[in-house]
């Protein structure tokens, strides 16, 4: 399907008689892309301009490199990860996270609060305190957050007060329930006290709020989660260095020249199959302003003969392999020869905002030819 779009794109950009009919193939093709991408219609970018959560950026480059391609299938969990900022902006432990981004299909498989964790406070007297406990909790009534029933412990453990750094706790079950049913959302709550569950007054420990920290400190929610969606089943183990089968050509996506010679086509035909460079650039086609990275990628394209008899170098199947003797040998009627396909495809990863200007990262299975072979 990404071949067939990237060839109507290729195909707007041609000389045509008719504007009407250029912007129309170019609707038409966007669109398509679009699907390729799990949406229907492009996020508007922000308002003003916004840096993305620092772990969102350090998360993209652990799983991809810098066009995008995915380094190991297996280092995300699932294939979505959204981040929210929290709403509240109190300078309060009370956070509020709105999830309405969440696509109902998305399976929630982790959630995690992010806390960066400030300086302690230097406290008078000879007593120093080096933990305190922090506890989590699932607000279940927004207005008596401190009674037995108005709240649910999520998470609770020791921190140490001699250092800063960011805090990650697991709260998966609150935000399951969240997502069930968006009116039960009334935020979390933070608790800091001394070993054992004793009161501190004032708690030495704080945690940066959405009001008067830097955007890099902000609390944030992580969900981890898996759309459902799943690519062929070609082979996609062993992420190697994607470079260039064939020798080096233009790195845009080739424009399809109309009537081109019969002795062109002829020559494209006697090379032998093997994969071509073909270069996707988000900003040549308007989406540079949601997509944070990468500014484009090599989807790479198969092209070429696979001629009888097919060597091993063609990596063709065994099924390819019959139907070239058949074909050479005429033994049926209507039986062309195999066709130059990819026998490897490679994921990408996106990081983008949303139309609530949350950072979201996806990874897309079956974005790269990863090697080319007659099938």
């Amino acid at each position: 399907m990404l071949g067939t779009v990237l060839l109507l794109l290729a195909l707007a950009k041609t000389a045509c008689p008719s504007p009407a009919s250029v912007a129309s193939r170019r609707a038409e093709a966007l669109k398509k892309l679009l699907e390729v991408f799990g949406m229907e219609d492009p996020p508007a970018p922000p308002a003003h301009f916004k840096q993305p959560p620092q772990y969102m950026v350090d998360l993209f480059n652990t799983v991809a490199n810098a066009d995008g391609v995915t380094k190991n299938p297996d280092i995300l969990e699932g294939n979505t990860v959204r981040s929210f900022l929290d709403k509240t902006h109190s300078e309060e432990m009370r956070f509020l996270f709105v999830l309405s981004s969440v696509a109902k299909n998305e399976k929630i498989l982790t959630a995690e609060l992010h806390l960066f964790r400030l300086w302690p406070r230097v406290t008078d007297g000879p007593k120093r305190h080096h933990f305190c406990q922090v506890s989590v909790y699932q607000v279940l009534e927004k207005d008596k957050p401190d009674t037995p029933g108005g709240k649910k412990l999520l998470a609770a453990r020791l921190v140490s007060l001699q250092t800063s750094g960011w805090e990650v706790f697991a709260i998966t079950p609150a935000v399951r329930d969240w997502t069930e049913d968006e009116s039960s959302n009334q935020g979390l709550l933070v608790t800091v006290q001394g070993l054992g569950g004793s009161p501190l007054d004032p708690p030495p420990l704080q945690f940066a709020s959405g009001r008067g920290h830097h955007e890099s400190k902000k609390p944030m929610l992580v969900l981890f989660t898996d759309d459902g969606r799943r690519g062929a089943s070609l082979p996609t183990a062993g992420f190697p260095d994607l470079k260039p089968q064939a020798p080096s050509l233009p790195a845009k996506m080739p424009v399809p020249k109309l009537g081109r010679s019969r002795s062109t086509r002829s020559l494209d035909r006697l090379q032998p199959c093997q994969r071509h460079p073909l270069s996707v650039d988000f900003e040549e086609i308007g989406w540079s302003g949601w997509i944070i990275s990468p500014r484009g990628y090599n989807a790479f394209h198969c092209k070429g003969s696979c001629p009888f008899p097919l060597g091993e170098n063609m990596r063709p199947t065994n099924h390819a392999t019959v139907q070239s003797i058949i074909n050479a040998l005429k033994l049926s009627e209507g039986v062309s020869s195999p066709c130059c396909v990819p026998d490897k495809l490679y994921s990408i990863n996106l990081l983008y905002f949303d139309d609530d200007e949350n950072v979201v990262l996806k990874q897309y299975d079956d974005m790269v030819a990863g090697s080319c072979g007659c099938h």
